[in-house]
C-alpha cells in the first residue's frame, strides 16, 4: 500500500470527528440477520472483521417501520427489542477503530410483502414499481397524511435507538428508489397535497426526515454524532428524477448541515449521465457544486486502489468500498484486490453463509464465485 498513501490519511468531518483513513465501508445488505430481524453473531463477526480496514463502516439498510423491509434477513430498528443486538454490532465495529454508522431506511414501493404482516406496501403514490433483482413488481398504497408524519417520527425513533446502541451516527437512505426517493421523484410522487407537485413540495419529506433526525440527535447525543445522507442522482423513467432536482436536494442538505453526502453510482470514476446532457463524470460535477462545504463520498465499482485514488483526485473526500471489502476484509494487506469469493474460504474471511448464498442466487454482483 505504500503507493497509495492518500487512502490511509486521516480525514476530519465537519463536526470535528476524525476518521483514521479515507476508506468507508459501503452499505451493503448481508441477508444475515436472525429470522426475527435481530443482529446475528455472523453479522457481528462480518462487520467487525472489516472495521480494521475502514475509517467508517456503514451497515446495510435497517428498516424504521415493520412495513419498510427491503431485503430478506434485513436488520430491524423499529422497536426497542433490537437494541441489544445493535449494541453488539456497534461495539464490534468501534473495536476495529472505525466509526459505526447504521443506515436507516424505509423500502417504500420496494418493500417485500412476504415479510410484512399485513402485506401492506406503501409509498408516496400508487404508482406501479417495476420488478428489480431484489423486489417484485407491485403497486403500493399511497400513505395518508397521518402515516407520513408517523414515518418521519419513525426515523427519529430509530435514531434514538442507534444512539442508545452506541452507534457514532446514522445514514438516511435517500437512494435506490426507496421511500425517501419515492417522495422526491416526479414519477413516483403524484400527490396533489403539500407532499407532492412542485419540487419544493417533493423535497418536504426528505427535509422533514433530516429535521427529525437532527432534533433527536441534539437531544440524545453530542455534537460528534454523524448524520449522513445517501443519494441517487437520476432515475431512468422519462419523467423521473433529474440532476436538477438532485442538485436542489444537495443544496438543501448542505443548508441542513448534514455530516456528509453519499452518492450511489454505477462506476464512480466514469461518466454516468443519461439524462442531464452533461458528459462530465458525476463526482466531478457534484464536487464542484459542493465546493467542500460538506464531505463528499461516493460508491461505485471502486474495486482497486488505483480507482480509489482516482476518485479522490476527481473530487471525493472519502471513497465507499463495497465488494472489494467483502472479498478482502484486510484491505491494506493486499497490493492487488480480488473479487473472488470461494465457498471453501468464506469462513476465513467471515462472510456469512446466508450472504454467500444470496449473492449466488441474486447474481447482481461482479464477484467471481468459485466452490
Amino acid at each position: 500500500m505504500k503507493n497509495y498513501p492518500k487512502l490511509q490519511q486521516t480525514f476530519t468531518l465537519n463536526n470535528g470527528v476524525v476518521l483514521k483513513n479515507k476508506i468507508v465501508m459501503a452499505p451493503m445488505t448481508t441477508w444475515s440477520s436472525n429470522e426475527d430481524q435481530t443482529v446475528s453473531n455472523a453479522e457481528v463477526s462480518y462487520y467487525g472483521a472489516r472495521a480494521n480496514s475502514a475509517g467508517m463502516v456503514i451497515t446495510g439498510s435497517s428498516h424504521v417501520q415493520e412495513n419498510g423491509v427491503g431485503f430478506a434477513n434485513e436488520l430491524g430498528v423499529y422497536a426497542d427489542r433490537f437494541i441489544p443486538g445493535l449494541t453488539k454490532l456497534a461495539t464490534a465495529i468501534k473495536a476495529g477503530g472505525a466509526k459505526a454508522i447504521i443506515q436507516l431506511n424505509h423500502a417504500g414501493d420496494k418493500a417485500l410483502p412476504q415479510f410484512i404482516s399485513d402485506k401492506d406496501v406503501v409509498s408516496a403514490s400508487p404508482v406501479p414499481a417495476p420488478e428489480t433483482a431484489f423486489a417484485p413488481a407491485q403497486t403500493p398504497r399511497a400513505l395518508t397524511e397521518y402515516e407520513i408524519l408517523q414515518v418521519i417520527k419513525s426515523f427519529g425513533a430509530a435514531t434514538k435507538r442507534a444512539i442508545q446502541a452506541g452507534f457514532d451516527g446514522i445514514e438516511i437512505h435517500g437512494a435506490h428508489g426507496f421511500l425517501v426517493q419515492n417522495f422526491l421523484s416526479p414519477h413516483y410522487n403524484q400527490r396533489t397535497d403539500r407532499w407532492g407537485g412542485s419540487l419544493e413540495n417533493r423535497l418536504r419529506f426528505a427535509m422533514a426526515v433530516v429535521d427529525e433526525v437532527k432534533q433527536v440527535a441534539a437531544e440524545y447525543a453530542d455534537d460528534s454524532f454523524i448524520i449522513g445522507y445517501r443519494i441517487t442522482l437520476e432515475e431512468p423513467e422519462a419523467d423521473g428524477l433529474r440532476l436538477v432536482d438532485t442538485q436542489s436536494l444537495i443544496e438543501h442538505l448542505i443548508e441542513k448541515q448534514v455530516s456528509y453526502l453519499h452518492l450511489s453510482l454505477g462506476d464512480a470514476v466514469t461518466s454516468h449521465s443519461h439524462n442531464s446532457g452533461n458528459d462530465e463524470p458525476f463526482i466531478q460535477l457534484i464536487s464542484k457544486q459542493v465546493a467542500q462545504r460538506v464531505p463528499l463520498i461516493a460508491a461505485g465499482a471502486l474495486a482497486s486502489f488505483e480507482k480509489m485514488e482516482t476518485a479522490l483526485a476527481d473530487g471525493l473526500d472519502l471513497v465507499a468500498v463495497g465488494q472489494a471489502l467483502v472479498a478482502n476484509p484486510d484491505l491494506f494487506n493486499h497490493e492487488q484486490l480480488s473479487l473472488t469469493l470461494a465457498a471453501s474460504k468464506i469462513d476465513s474471511i467471515t462472510v456469512p453463509k446466508t450472504m454467500f448464498a444470496a449473492i449466488k442466487r441474486v447474481g447482481a454482483f461482479t464477484f467471481k464465485l468459485v466452490d
